[in-house]
């Protein structure tokens, strides 16, 4: 029999039970309370409701750039530790860029990465000479190399620099070019920027793009690639990365996901950034800076090409020259004699390169041909009394070129230059935002950078310089605090507006993208929206 004093339940009932537990936080306790949790349950806060998933939102609608290095001996308590880490605060991974030593099976990274950050997660794994980040735990910056299974004379070779982003208002995708056995390299090489544009196209509705990362396969030369990229993107367009890596990707477009197999080989990869055509109200702007500390300086006279040979079995170039002006060829033997002259009998002690002027039409697919003029950069191999030979191919008869070779001093003092045109560019942006606000400018107002990348020559760093983190340092003195990764090279990729390049180009007026002995820096900027 029902208890008749048992009062009704009453119509507000509900509205008193939402009132209760959680609910009964304000917003501003709310977010901080979600702004401690780790990037795993944060996204499963945001499901909750509405109303959590409006304060995740809220929490991260500026971008984030998370990054950290591990030097564990074992390959996956290292892989578990910069994961952890990056993964230790909110953010939604926009795009996923492990870097890892020999000791690493670069495969069973990417298969870790896709299962803890989703399939759809454009992803690039590649194995390098070394890396630069802080430490998971310690927080301490380093600098590291691997030299034949060491690091740092200690024969520890499991290192890994983790970076994770999130860029709203940004749209980002890995496009690889993939290399058909029986294609030429030419045509894929279009069909690859090709991809490249019509990405950006459908995800900004223009085919300007913002910024590429990009590392090439070591077995492949990537001149004649950069050269059509730099034919076909915009002079705004960043480009950095590193030439001869190794490397597995994934991207969000499940048909760019082909293995490598015995009809497919993929020559180089594109990690792309381009505008959202519909970014959401509220959200400010990312911006990519391109800065470049150079290594080599030039010696010796203008020679012109005056007899080239390929061998075709091998990717090295015989030559013999010209001096500008004269009819007397000069052999292999004869230009490093002079070369050693002009250094004292020092050359021993240096990395000797020439620098080729290179005037090509290039284009790409139906494009109307341009001509173009680059510098490439060419490692000497040797030379005898016959010929000099030189590392890459695609040199002519009558290219120009130069002797250029590694010198500490010019590096260094270009590190500075690189460090002070930052700290410019830091100041410039304080002061734009002092002029365009009648107000104190709060901090959240400002613009300023959130995260970067450095890729440096493996021949730098303290070997080269006698010092520590030379090759860090004009991005953490000017940016102290904000996260930063970067990895050691054997060929940087660097193109970007010369007005943060420190002592100009290698080769003056002429394009060069394919740097030797430098060091490459991409700060990424963000400027709230107007109030």
């Amino acid at each position: 029999m029902a208890n008749k004093n048992r009062s009704s339940p009453s119509p507000t009932t509900p509205k008193l039970m939402e009132t209760n537990g959680f609910s009964l936080m304000n917003e501003d306790l709310l977010r901080n309370i979600l702004s401690r949790l780790p990037a795993t349950s944060f996204a499963s806060a945001a499901t909750v409701s509405k109303t959590w998933n409006a304060a995740c939102c809220h929490i991260l609608s500026r971008p984030k750039f998370s990054s950290a290095i591990s030097l564990k001996p074992l390959p996956l308590v290292a892989l578990q530790e910069v994961f952890d880490k990056v993964m230790s605060e909110p953010i939604r991974p926009h795009f996923a860029i492990a870097s890892v030593g020999p000791g690493f099976e670069i495969k069973d990274v990417l298969q870790f990465m896709v299962e803890k950050v989703g399939s759809r997660t454009p992803i690039i794994v590649s194995s390098v000479k070394g890396i630069l980040g802080r430490d998971a735990l310690s927080h301490e910056f380093r600098e590291v190399k691997w030299i034949d299974g060491n690091i740092d004379e200690v024969p520890v070779n499991t290192g890994i620099v983790l970076t994770v982003g999130f860029v709203p208002g940004l749209k980002v995708d890995v496009i690889p070019l993939l290399r058909q056995r029986k294609a030429p390299q030419g045509s894929m090489t279009d069909k690859f920027v090709q991809d490249i544009k019509s990405y950006t196209s459908s995800m900004s509705g223009c085919t300007s793009l913002q910024a590429i990362i990009m590392i090439g396969d070591g077995s492949v030369d990537q001149k004649p690639i950069l050269e059509k990229l730099d034919y076909a993107m915009s002079m705004e367009t960043i480009i950095v990365g590193d030439e001869r890596g190794q490397f597995v990707y994934r991207s969000s477009d499940v048909s760019r996901n082909v293995s490598t197999n015995k009809k497919h080989s993929p020559d180089a990869v594109a990690l792309v950034f381009a505008r959202d055509r519909n970014k959401a109200c509220g959200i400010g702007n990312i911006e990519f800076h391109f800065a470049l500390s150079k290594g080599v300086s030039a010696i010796g006279p203008r020679l012109k090409a005056a007899s080239v040979r390929v061998q075709d079995s091998y990717t090295v170039t015989w030559l013999t020259a010209r001096r500008e002006g004269q009819q007397e060829i000069l052999d292999g033997q004869q230009m490093l004699e002079d070369i050693d002259n002009e250094m004292e009998n020092n050359m021993d002690c240096v990395d000797l390169y020439i620098g080729v002027t290179r005037r090509r039409n290039c284009s790409v697919g139906s494009d109307k041909p341009r001509m173009m003029t680059t510098l490439a950069l060419h490692g000497i191999e040797g030379g005898d009394s016959e010929y000099l030979y030189v590392d890459g191919v695609g040199i002519r008869t009558g290219d120009y070129f130069q002797f250029y070779h590694s010198d500490p001093k010019t590096a260094l003092s270009s590190s500075r230059s690189v460090s002070s045109t930052l700290r410019k560019l830091k100041l410039d942006w304080d002061s734009k935002s002092s002029l365009s606000k009648s107000t104190i400018i709060n901090a959240v107002d400002k613009k300023e950078a959130f995260g970067g990348f450095i890729f440096s020559c493996l021949g730098r760093g303290e070997s080269f310089f006698g010092q520590l983190n030379v090759d860090s340092s004009p991005f953490l003195d000017n940016f102290p605090g904000v996260p930063v990764a970067g990895t050691f090279c054997g060929g940087e990729i660097g193109r970007g507006c010369t007005s943060l390049t420190a002592n100009g180009d290698e080769g003056g007026s002429a394009r060069c993208h394919l740097h030797a002995y430098s060091t490459v820096y991409l700060v990424m900027s963000y400027t709230p929206p107007e109030h």
